[in-house]
């Protein structure tokens, strides 16, 4: 696929080069986008350097992104406004909005760029063309984009598991090229399949079981150790048999998880599990997180009334212990509830223990990244910290991405 470096080197001052970027980021939940703020600013900072150097070499740069799941109609609080103001910040250049996403606004907005200046449009999943499953419909909406833009460059990471217009059909419109960030994710992600340093340990968590089966199937024949926390061990340990109260449990999987455990040991995949839990009474209040009174109790003998919410603290020294050595580390979800600060202690003992070891670390996008925000940890001391989970993962499953393929000349 042709680079961004590729691309400037061509010259495009002067010309209109769309940027679908990912800056589908946490909002504070107020109804207005003039009240909103944004609670994790990473993936617009990872947007910067590709609009940056767009807009310095004198292109005219419309960016383009979704944001949440607005079903295909204007909804205002799902607007890109905060994400506009946020951009220009870090930019440190103006950021024009256009109120729609091919409409009079976006054309108005667009039309008015110079050399060099920056626009970001609406929200494209209000237009239920974005999303759509049918190609035509989808095709319509590419097209409309394209007749804003000159160019193409794809750099949000995290929609590329998408067929979606601006990812998928749209690069077949225009002249197209991947940013940095693209280039940085796949550059990674290649470490994870290709030629991989040993040991090599993957750390999954998160809440269910079933959003992780494909690279748990992908992986057995690939890490060489996994470490399993978050509400979807639970199926793991009622698959082996073992009491696990009021915890988490997709019923519906446990004979996969079973089939799992039994192909890692006829293939020499040590899989971990936790020896230990911390318990609560009832999934705790993430907004009020007002004191719950934890309890330490066996992984597999939690009591009836008792719901898991994080690894205990003999699993986060047995989960240090298996990293400690390790070559290579991917990384994607939570060790438990880690926004309660009563449930954080799992995930921020993985964390540490990525950073203590001197493996080549890969965070894997979605809730670990903003973990590892959260918790105030140096983003930079990791190896690398993607902006998309779910691609990540379709990645590590071995599928083809959509969006990149479609930059394949």
């Amino acid at each position: 696929m042709k680079t961004i470096d590729e691309l400037l080197a061509e010259g495009v001052a002067g010309e209109r080069v769309l940027v679908r970027a990912d800056l589908n980021v946490p909002l504070d939940g107020a109804t207005t986008p003039e009240e909103q703020r944004i609670t994790d600013d990473g993936r617009i900072r990872a947007a910067v350097p590709t609009i940056r150097a767009l807009a310095e070499s004198g292109a005219r740069v419309v960016v383009a992104s979704h944001l949440g799941r607005p079903q295909g109609a204007s909804d205002p609080r799902f607007s890109l406004a905060p994400v506009a103001r946020r951009l220009g910040e870090l930019l440190g250049r103006p950021v024009a909005f256009a109120g729609d996403t091919v409409g009079d606004s976006a054309k108005a907005t667009v039309g008015a760029l110079a050399d060099g200046e920056v626009t970001l449009l609406e929200n494209l999943r209000f237009n239920p063309g974005e999303t759509s499953k049918d190609d035509t419909e989808r095709g319509a909406f590419a097209d409309q984009l394209a007749a804003l833009a000159d160019r193409y460059v794809s750099d949000g990471f995290g929609a590329v598991h998408r067929k979606h217009a601006s990812v998928y059909d749209l690069p077949a419109r225009l002249p197209h090229a991947a940013g940095y960030l693209i280039a940085d994710e796949v550059a990674v992600l290649r470490k994870l399949t290709q030629d991989v340093r040993r040991p090599y340990a993957v750390v999954l968590g998160g809440a269910k079981v079933s959003d992780k089966l494909g690279v748990i199937d992908h992986l057995l024949g690939k890490a060489d150790r996994i470490l399993v926390g978050g509400g979807m061990v639970y199926t793991f340990l009622r698959a082996q048999g073992h009491q696990i109260g009021d915890s988490l449990l997709q019923e519906d999987q446990v004979d996969t998880v079973r089939g799992y455990l039994e192909r890692a040991e006829h293939l020499g995949v040590e899989f971990v599990l936790p020896v230990d839990v911390l318990a609560g009474r009832g999934f705790p209040d993430l907004v009020a997180k007002a004191p719950t009174h934890p309890e330490t109790v066996p992984a597999d003998a939690i009591p009836d009334g008792l719901q898991g919410l994080d690894i205990g603290p003999r699993t986060r020294k047995l989960y240090a212990a298996k990293l400690a050595d390790t070559a290579t580390v991917f990384w994607n979800g939570p060790m438990g509830v880690f926004e309660h600060p009563d449930y954080a202690e799992g995930t921020r003992a993985v964390a540490r223990a990525l950073l203590d070891s001197s493996a080549f670390t890969v965070v894997g996008g979605g809730d670990s990244a903003a973990a590892v925000r959260q918790l105030g940890f140096d983003e930079n001391a990791f190896g690398h910290i993607s902006t998309g989970g779910g691609a990540s993962l379709e990645y590590l499953e071995g599928k083809t991405l959509p969006g990149l393929a479609a930059l394949e000349d």
